[in-house]
């Protein structure tokens, strides 16, 4: 196409934590998933023209089931679990998204003739670790769905037209194994195409003592035998950790891409855009001694189109709902975590409606990703409405979290900073935070409103969040405390995000108003 506009595009086209990517395109327009865990508004969809630059577009959720776990109510949530890995695809102007939640141990189907919804909801009888769909329509014009899904063992699985379960006589066969005890991780995170009249399926893949790597098989049908084995494994920005599980996608003018993504310590998983090479049948993702290509060369479909900002400062948008970039930690329940207008500002009112230890029990806590590896952001909160034994405050949110908060005891206030280390290994799933925030500063605090500011530095070498206050008398923010050394752990499975929360240990019914949020350019 003699008239693409084309750009240079870095690797890192967003830094920060959007992990498990499906990509497709659809004319012009390119969309892609990924898991959202156990934030609400769940499933998020951005949307480009070039592959580079990404807006938000959707979500395919407000909530997935309201289960004691989900709600938070057993105090333990869904950490780590909920939505993982979905599959996203477009068939006869139908989205289709697929995916498991690995709490509720359901596969969930939700599609929609628009990308912005709404989204019906359905079930797919069984349970299928990180499945991929595809449509594939015989000689005489049927479609018939399949998924690929498994760990270490990928399986085809052929769907009932309706997609309510595994179809009776159907394929149902295990097509490519790994060997178990070569591998830290075996093949999974599938994503299945037909290209060029061929079948592929792109997997995540990590053999002992390497990087985790990208892998790809193929066959001439769809049943098998299936040829093929790593395709790259490549690290990115000296993180030595490999980019891989992702998927593949073809630009209007031909060319071929794939978006991975790649850890990046406490910032979570981000997305590597590669340049996929298939003029063979093995196709060839370009590296350059061991390390993803910096710069990619990709065709804008829309130059001079503009793009809104992933993150910023708003509660609310025009039409009084929440801001896309906001998410809460697990289902919001609006009596409680509500919005109000004081002094002509909107603000976030979160009460207490339970006993809880810590943070991560905490109901109604108001998230929001951390963009780049150096970002701030400040907020006010009005602790008046508070109890004895209640902490309102700013939260530097994962597993091993820290925040800065105002605390009431003995009816007097305080100034407090508190974290939490994990005593397991940092790669064990399924672990419940149960112990109090260990307090490292406390000092007496005479005013009920107060404003705090939190500063990441997540380059390789630091990994911290430094906690301020702003003091009145001397005009500036003060640094309280010794900066919080972060990592990313699997019991939660994210990326550290700004959290708003308050929380009652002793009895419920205290309320936090939060205003003036500022995420710092």
């Amino acid at each position: 196409m003699s008239n693409m506009f084309y750009k240079e595009a870095c690797a890192n086209i967003i830094c920060s934590d959007f992990p498990d990517l499906d990509v497709i395109r659809v004319d012009d327009v390119y969309y892609m998933v990924s898991t959202t865990m156990h934030f609400m508004p769940g499933c998020v969809i951005l949307r480009s023209y070039n592959l580079k630059d990404w807006e938000f577009c959707s979500y395919v959720y407000d909530e997935l089931e309201k289960t004691e776990k989900q709600t938070l109510a057993d105090n333990h949530g869904i950490y780590g679990k909920g939505m993982w890995a979905a599959s996203l695809r477009y068939d006869n102007g139908t989205f289709y998204i697929a995916f498991v939640a690995n709490d509720t141990h359901k596969t969930y189907l939700y599609r929609s003739e628009s990308i912005e919804g709404p989204w019906k909801k359905t079930e797919i009888q069984g349970f299928f670790h990180d499945l991929s769909l595809l449509f594939d329509y015989d000689e005489n014009g049927k479609r018939h769905v399949f998924l690929v899904h498994g760990n270490c063992d990928l399986r085809l699985t052929e769907l009932e037209d309706d997609f309510s379960a595994p179809k009776k006589d159907g394929i149902d066969k295990i097509i490519i194994q790994d060997d178990r005890e070569k591998v830290d991780l075996g093949y999974e995170g599938s994503h299945f195409y037909k290209i060029n009249g061929k079948y592929y399926i792109f997997c995540i893949h990590k053999e002992k003592n390497q990087m985790r790597s990208e892998a790809c098989f193929y066959s001439d049908k769809i049943e098998g035998p299936y040829t093929g084995g790593q395709v790259l494994c490549a690290d990115y920005d000296n993180w030595n950790s490999g980019a891989a599980q992702g998927g593949v996608v073809q630009a209007v003018d031909g060319s071929w891409y794939s978006i991975l993504f790649q850890d990046h310590g406490a910032l979570g998983r981000i997305p590597i855009l590669i340049s996929v090479d298939f003029s063979s049948e093995f196709p060839k993702f370009l590296s350059q001694n061991g390390n993803v290509l910096k710069t990619v060369k990709v065709p804008d479909n829309r130059p001079d189109y503009v793009y809104k900002k992933l993150y910023g400062s708003d509660f609310l948008d025009e039409n009084g709902k929440l801001q896309h970039y906001w998410q809460w930690n697990h289902i919001h329940n609006p009596a409680l975590g509500y919005f109000t207008q004081i002094n002509e500002k909107n603000c976030l009112a979160i009460k207490t409606d339970k006993i809880v230890k810590n943070v991560v029990q905490a109901t109604n806590t108001l998230t929001q990703r951390v963009f780049n590896e150096k970002r701030s952001a400040e907020v006010t909160v009005d602790v008046s409405g508070i109890n004895d034994g209640d902490f309102a405050g700013f939260c530097a949110l994962e597993g091993e979290y820290s925040f800065i908060a105002l605390t009431k005891k003995n009816d007097k206030l305080k100034l407090i900073r508190a974290e939490h280390k994990i005593s397991y290994v940092p790669w064990a799933m399924g672990v419940f935070d149960e112990d109090s925030p260990d307090i490292t500063e406390q000092v007496d605090f005479a005013d009920s409103e107060i404003s705090f500011k939190i500063d990441f530095d997540l380059t390789k070498e630091n990994q911290t969040a430094s906690f301020s206050y702003y003091d009145k008398s001397k005009k500036k923010f003060v640094e309280f405390g010794k900066s919080s050394k972060l990592r990313f752990t699997l019991d939660h499975f994210v990326g550290v995000r700004f959290a708003l929360f308050n929380y009652s240990t002793q009895q419920t019914g205290g309320i936090a108003v939060f205003s003036d949020f500022k995420y710092n350019d």
